[in-house]
């Protein structure tokens, strides 16, 4: 069961973050040709298969206990970053994340750049650019993937639950070539922060010296719970909205 939420989470995680380059990359290749922002892709990729390979085995050496409770944090406080940004979406206190707008001003920046040459590269502007946006995206999917797998035993199931979510968003965008503004994806984070930060507790505990009832069948009930208090927390703040709102109070925008 826990091999099936664990490739779910890295899954939509990927996704995710897979839009997010997607976006940038698209607004670098129509705007200053495809040239360089595709080496710029290339370069990312290379240095994200040299990261994967040096924390991989590195990860694998740490003993099983500390290992859980190492990444058992590190997942929570990852997934509740998500998750607290996808509750003050939810919740009308922070503006929904548009894909569009995010690549209309991707755009407007790509065309307003000079263009410089350097070395192999015609444009350095969208090679830096497309290098940037794959990296920094590309290291989020990397930590899902290298902790997951590592503390599971599961490296190539979440390495195929990424692989699978890049070539979908990947395939999509080639077909419409434009921004994935349809995905639902502050839903999918939601989804995601939930799921890291369930995964992160249940690790967590389990490095510290806890015993889950049911072992891994605990996440049945640790992921609703984690649900349910996120749920609670976008009603309150959704109400809190409300009562500020009829007093003439500006709304409060989440950061």
């Amino acid at each position: 069961m826990s091999g099936t939420v664990l490739v779910l989470a890295v899954f939509l995680a990927c996704v995710v973050e897979a839009v997010e380059a997607l976006t940038i990359v698209l607004a670098a290749g129509v705007t200053r040709g495809w040239r360089s922002p595709m080496a710029g892709v290339g370069a990312a990729l290379v240095t994200l298969a040299v990261v994967v390979a040096a924390l991989g085995p590195a990860i694998s050496r740490i003993p099983i206990g500390a290992m859980q409770l190492v990444i058992g944090s590190l997942l929570l406080v990852f997934g509740l970053q998500w998750l607290r940004k996808a509750i003050l979406r939810a919740s009308g206190h922070k503006a929904l994340h548009d894909e569009d707008r995010i690549y209309q001003q991707q755009v407007a920046a790509a065309q307003a750049a000079g263009t410089e040459r350097r070395a192999f590269v015609t444009d350095w502007y969208g090679f830096t650019l497309a290098y940037k946006g794959v990296l920094l995206e590309g290291l989020e999917v990397a930590f899902i993937v290298v902790t997951f797998g590592s503390v599971q035993g599961q490296i190539a199931e979440a390495s195929l639950g990424a692989i699978a979510a890049v070539v979908l968003v990947v395939a999509v965008g080639l077909l419409i070539r434009a921004p994935l503004a349809r995905v639902p994806e502050n839903t999918m984070k939601f989804v995601v922060g939930i799921l890291l930060s369930s995964f992160g507790i249940f690790w967590g505990a389990e490095g510290a010296g806890a015993s889950w009832p049911g072992a891994d069948a605990a996440l049945l009930a640790l992921i609703p719970a984690v649900l349910a208090v996120s749920l609670a927390y976008v009603a309150l703040l959704r109400n809190e909205r409300r009562r500020m709102v009829p007093a003439g109070r500006p709304e409060r925008i989440g950061v």
